[in-house]
């Protein structure tokens, strides 16, 4: 079995990061997104400054978790909206319970006070995992957007570590 490791991202994970979302994406299970990640536009993630962790086994990333601004306004500098991906062939096997304790240790030690995200409601792998890593589930917001032509909720998730 090979070692397996958990750490900050780098801009040579991209390429890995955009196949981990995109995966997501066709899975029609995280996403309202259609269009596939390229991963130029994840490298921008990290000219960006957004905090990026990776877990993974031997040298392949099988999960990322990543806080993006919240809003622009100073009142919003404690609030980051996070995404966690877990690769197809690394779903259930704690790598993104791993990406996802990185990323709540690292908002903590910057000083901000939330995390929050959205998440589709039938997905039960997601939610378990966020309520058990401290997440509580706040409320839906019925018929979000639409994929493929249909509405969507979401059910909307944060962890206050005030």
């Amino acid at each position: 079995m090979s070692e397996r490791f958990l750490r900050a991202g780098v801009p040579r994970d991209a390429a890995r990061i955009a196949e981990i979302y995109n995966q997501g994406m066709e899975d029609r299970v995280a996403t309202f997104e259609t269009e596939p990640r390229s991963a130029a536009q994840i490298r921008l993630w990290f000219s960006n400054g957004y905090p990026i962790f990776v877990a993974g086994e031997g040298d392949r990333v099988m999960a990322y978790a990543v806080a993006f601004s919240y809003r622009s306004r100073p009142c919003y500098d404690g609030v980051r909206e996070f995404s966690i991906y877990v690769a197809r062939d690394g779903r259930g096997q704690g790598f993104g319970r791993a990406a996802l304790a990185a990323l709540i240790d690292h908002a903590k030690s910057r000083g901000w006070w939330k995390l929050l995200s959205r998440v589709f409601p039938e997905n039960a792998a997601s939610r378990a995992l966020l309520r058990s890593a401290g997440f509580r589930e706040v409320g839906t917001y019925e018929k979000h957007a639409k994929l493929d032509g249909a509405w969507r909720d979401v059910v909307i998730v944060e962890k206050f570590f005030g």
